[in-house]
């Protein structure tokens, strides 16, 4: 390789805060994030747009489409925690969890183009029927989702057991996550009016079933390149346990003994009911109250183009300060985001400012283009802190029951990224629907009341939200030569039978994991013979 294409990667890898060869680190990184661009670019589609397709372009009512949502979200809240114990369960050539990634990619493609598109059964002009439909479809593809999702996030403490590179790994999945968002909001964004947004009407059907049919090959494609370029050991030969009813409770109920845990779902969900509730209200305000529809792809991209800006700060902070500290810096900036929309209202409506003969000040947009670019600015620190800490917590359960159970933890991830999101689609139509919001009416016009439901699902409840995973986000304590005391306490555990601690490790133990130590496995003496290190790693 000429020398400055070898500079040219370095500064690329320093950038990204990546380190190591290419071969050996770099490839790997991209082969496992390459499903990101779904698991990035498809729910954010989602949140972007599909609330606003039911409403606008389907002909739902707001509760109507609330219910879509809902249901689908409490299916889905009961395939997440199956599809945790069927994956730490597999056995395969291919490794308990890199299966499914070419198990689900066709249903994937298939579930993803139903969502945009109800073969014709939208324009009979029966409202329960499409309904029904777009249930079922969303339902299909939630189920398609954690086929892949659940297991992909399970592989990471394995394919990355250190603290930092973990950190690395998820450094290159926010990157991915950030390339799926980006290329599937042009793929829409284009069609439907970039600089110039039409108007959402039952006139975009066959658009939208373009978006759907090119959107689902998007997305789809990238699971097969995560699954041949991905390594992960046969489990053929794992041994599997007996599993019953009772044991199948007690898999998921043992994880919230877990203190780490607890402290990292309360943070997650907490933060995700904040980002539900903004996110499917964001088309509505900005359309609604702030009057300004045409520019909502335009706002979009600021808003991505903010969030990615964060990455080298949240980076930096967390390879000097730790998992935390980024979202301690930057959620006050995500609060002052959703807060100054409290400025918007119909006096600044159409408030224009003449410079010098030259051009127009438009204040609404000055306004929203502000919240745009504080509010995801601020949110890159906050969901930084949520995606690196959660591998993490795979070791503590270890330390406490003795088991690698990535699948059951992974469980929770994807409940909180999806279902809780979901969930706060159905909530905030639900909201909106008891104050009276219309839509489907090709006009922006909404009484007062429906403006203050929708003041309450944009603003009220966010900022209740992330005020509570906030002050949540300063209960998480795990430090980086913690979690690498408790990773070597465990491999010495599993080669000698019993891992020697000192009383600080010990009570510093106890106090992540939530337990007394003679209650964990790891305090519990078992007389095992030796045996070589290479034997060890395999156990």
């Amino acid at each position: 390789m000429s020398s400055w294409k070898a500079q040219l990667g370095e500064r690329i890898k320093k950038a990204i805060g990546v380190e190591g060869s290419f071969k050996e680190t770099i490839k790997p990184m991209l082969g496992y994030n390459s499903a990101s661009i779904l698991f990035g670019g498809g729910g954010y589609i989602i949140s972007l747009y599909f609330l606003a397709f039911l409403t606008e372009v389907e002909g739902l009512s707001p509760a109507q489409a609330s219910a879509v949502i809902l249901v689908s979200q409490i299916w889905d809240a009961v395939t997440d925690p199956a599809m945790g114990i069927i994956t730490d369960r597999t056995r395969s050539r291919f490794g308990k969890h890199r299966v499914y990634l070419l198990v689900g990619a066709l249903p994937i493609a298939i579930s993803y183009f139903m969502l945009w598109y109800s073969f014709g059964i939208s324009s009979l002009g029966k409202p329960t029927a499409t309904m029904i439909y777009y249930m079922v479809a969303y339902m299909l593809f939630n189920t398609a989702f954690t086929i892949v999702a659940v297991p992909h996030t399970a592989m990471l403490p394995e394919l990355a057991p250190e603290y930092f590179l973990r950190t690395q790994y998820k450094s290159v999945e926010y990157i991915m996550n950030s390339v799926g968002m980006i290329s599937s909001f042009i793929l829409v964004s284009f069609s439907l009016g970039y600089f110039n947004m039409e108007l959402m009407t039952p006139a975009l059907r066959n658009k939208f079933m373009i978006l759907g049919f090119i959107l689902c090959l998007w997305f789809s494609v990238p699971l097969l390149f995560t699954f041949k370029c991905t390594k992960e050991p046969s489990s053929l030969h794992m041994p599997v346990p007996e599993l019953d009813l009772r044991a199948l409770a007690m898999e998921f109920v043992q994880v919230f003994k877990n203190k780490a845990f607890r402290q990292y779902f309360l943070i997650s969900v907490l933060y995700m009911m904040c980002r539900g509730f903004y996110g499917n209200s964001n088309v509505f305000f900005i359309r609604y109250i702030a009057k300004k529809p045409e520019k909502y792809n335009i706002l979009t991209t600021i808003a991505g183009v903010a969030e990615a800006s964060g990455f080298p700060l949240n980076y930096a902070l967390t390879k000097k300060y730790g998992k935390q500290k980024c979202g301690k810096l930057l959620t006050p900036i995500m609060m002052a985001g959703i807060l100054l929309n409290l400025v918007i209202n119909e006096a600044l409506v159409g408030l224009t400012t003449d410079v010098f003969g030259l051009f127009k000040i438009d204040w609404v947009f000055v306004v929203v283009l502000c919240v745009a670019v504080l509010y995801n600015f601020g949110y890159s620190g906050m969901g930084f802190v949520t995606t690196n800490i959660q591998p993490d917590v795979t070791d503590v359960d270890e330390l406490i029951t003795g088991r690698r159970r990535e699948g059951v933890i992974a469980t929770f991830s994807s409940f909180i990224k999806k279902t809780i999101s979901g969930l706060m689609s159905g909530f905030t139509g639900l909201i909106l629907k008891i104050f009276g919001f219309e839509t489907g009416k090709g006009t922006l016009y909404q009484t007062a009341r429906a403006q203050r439901g929708l003041r309450i699902t944009y603003i009220l409840l966010p900022t209740i939200f992330l005020t509570l995973s906030y002050i949540s986000l300063f209960r998480y304590k795990m430090t980086k030569s913690q979690h690498e005391m408790i990773k070597a306490a465990i491999a010495q555990k599993k080669k000698t039978g019993k891992a020697d601690l000192t009383e600080d490790e010990i009570r510093q133990i106890e106090e992540i994991a939530g337990q007394k130590f003679e209650d964990m496995w790891i305090g519990q003496e078992i007389d095992v013979p030796a045996i070589p290190d290479e034997a060890a790693e395999l156990v």
